[in-house]
């Protein structure tokens, strides 16, 4: 089938929909950042009124309780009024950063330019919830009465995986690190999965098993484990089961430190195949300052079986880890890499990934003479984070778009994160070299399932008042089609 209005020619339609939401006016220096405080008032609300059993213990519960908990990632536990009072002007504090390096919870979405409420498992505070926090700190920070509390946070073993009890559960090889020692890189092997058929994975998760103490302090996320990350693959066991065959490798997001579990769309379930294994082919393994053992869990649950995904090729990746030119002293420094989509695209993540100089990445759009900020998240290099885009949000971007990557890097004295702020650095994967990587996904589109996700997307839209900045053609002309199979001039 082919379009009688070619999409080449929707560059100039695309004029009388003009829209220009670019970032770069934004200081993203750490020490310019402003923390986001309301006043109450603006929400019809008294702040004598808000105490921490009606309106703060339900946005622990939502946003905060899955690290602090005995055993979680947070350094200290939620779990009650008493254990949250002393931490209260701390909450305030962090939680008011939003969108920056140490702002809690670490969702980092700028959440005033791009698409800002088409996230799944967004667990961001609203306006509301930081002017709640703020007017209850600033007001003493009263417990109100117990009896409105909500239902105790109950921690179970299934509580473990995030994204619910895993169909299948894959264990890495036990290790052990030092006290003190260099960073340690290297291949652990594979893991067989013992599949009899081909699965389509709907969700994987990874997380960490070790021995430190639950009620052990730490200062850091990293310290309370050994993995940094862990790059790995899949593929159809060879006949002496001793590794992967080349040709039916398939790629899975990378497992990092405060990083949140992958969940694919119902369009685009990843194959794990029969007779496969998972190949941890890449470690970067550290010491914390205690001795310890532990070992990774991979969490999958699968699509039912007689699933086929919708979209099964991948789009480019976009970014640089190897040409930088990082100088040393400065904030706001800005870097920018170009890739040009060949085909229709659907972004279904977006990942940023830098080093300990990063404190945010903006990925941005340029179709026609239309420049559009998709998004903009700040980054913080202890917690790095993707943000899964909900299908009837996910950008739809024409093939012919310039997708740019835009980092911004603060090698100033402000930047807690660095080692020492007189250092150049250029590209490299120690966390004292540099990169900037969009690690999240997309898709690739024919032209009749492009046409059909934007038909879909404009039945979502009231009217053409309504613009929806990741779909610049949605309301472009619909190409016809000559369903015999050629076309009329």
């Amino acid at each position: 089938m082919i379009a009688r209005n070619s999409l080449a020619l929707l560059p100039i339609l695309a004029l009388f929909f003009s829209a220009q939401t670019t970032a770069q006016p934004h200081d993203a220096s750490v020490a310019a950042h402003q923390p986001h405080y309301y006043d109450i008032a603006d929400f019809d609300m008294q702040g004598s009124d808000i105490t921490y059993a009606d309106h703060v213990a339900p946005i622990l519960q939502r946003s905060c309780l899955q690290c602090h908990r005995p055993g979680g990632g947070g350094p200290m536990s939620f779990m009650s009024y008493d254990e949250v009072r002393p931490w209260a002007p701390v909450i305030m504090y962090r939680t008011a950063m939003r969108d920056r390096m140490g702002a809690m919870p670490p969702w980092y979405i700028e959440k005033d330019i791009g698409i800002t409420d088409g996230f799944e498992s967004d667990y961001s505070l609203s306006d509301l919830d930081l002017a709640m926090i703020q007017a209850w700190v600033q007001n003493g920070a009263p417990r109100g009465n117990p009896a409105n509390e909500p239902p105790p946070f109950i921690v179970t073993e299934g509580d473990d995986w995030t994204l619910g009890e895993p169909d299948l559960v894959l264990v890495g090889p036990e290790k052990i690190r030092p006290a003190v020692a260099p960073d340690w890189w290297g291949d652990l092997g594979i893991v067989p999965t013992g599949l009899t058929e081909d699965r389509y994975v709907q969700s994987i998760e990874v997380k960490e098993f070790n021995d430190i103490p639950d009620d052990l302090g730490s200062s850091t996320v990293g310290g309370r484990y050994i993995w940094h990350h862990m790059t790995y693959s899949s593929g159809i066991l060879s006949e002496d089961g001793t590794y992967i065959l080349p040709e039916s490798r398939v790629g899975w997001p990378i497992h990092e430190v405060g990083r949140n579990a992958d969940q694919f769309a119902d369009s685009a379930g990843r194959l794990l195949q029969a007779n496969s294994a998972l190949h941890l082919n890449a470690a970067h393994m550290h010491s914390n300052g205690r001795e310890t053992t532990g070992h990774l869990e991979f969490g999958i649950k699968f699509f039912p079986i007689g699933y086929k995904p919708k979209y099964t090729t991948r789009g480019p990746r976009t970014g640089n880890g190897i040409d930088l030119d990082v100088l040393p002293g400065r904030p706001n420094q800005e870097l920018r890499n170009s890739v040009i989509l060949q085909e229709h695209t659907k972004i279904m993540a977006f990942e940023p990934h830098l080093h300990a100089p990063g404190v945010r990445m903006c990925l941005e759009a340029i179709w026609g003479h239309n420049v559009f900020t998709l998004n903009c998240v700040g980054y913080d290099h202890n917690w790095v984070k993707q943000y899964i885009y909900k299908e009837d949000k996910a950008p739809l971007l024409p093939k012919g778009t310039i997708l740019q990557t835009i980092a911004y890097m603060d090698t100033s004295a402000a930047n807690p994160n660095l080692a020492d702020p007189r250092n150049w650095a250029g590209g490299g994967r120690r966390s004292v070299s540099n990169m900037f990587i969009d690690l999240g996904y997309s898709v690739t589109m024919t032209e009749e399932q492009f046409q059909e996700e934007m038909a879909a997307r404009r039945e979502t839209l009231a009217d053409r008042n309504e613009y929806d900045v990741g779909c610049p053609l949605c309301w472009a002309p619909v190409p016809e089609y000559d369903l015999a199979g050629g076309s009329e001039d």
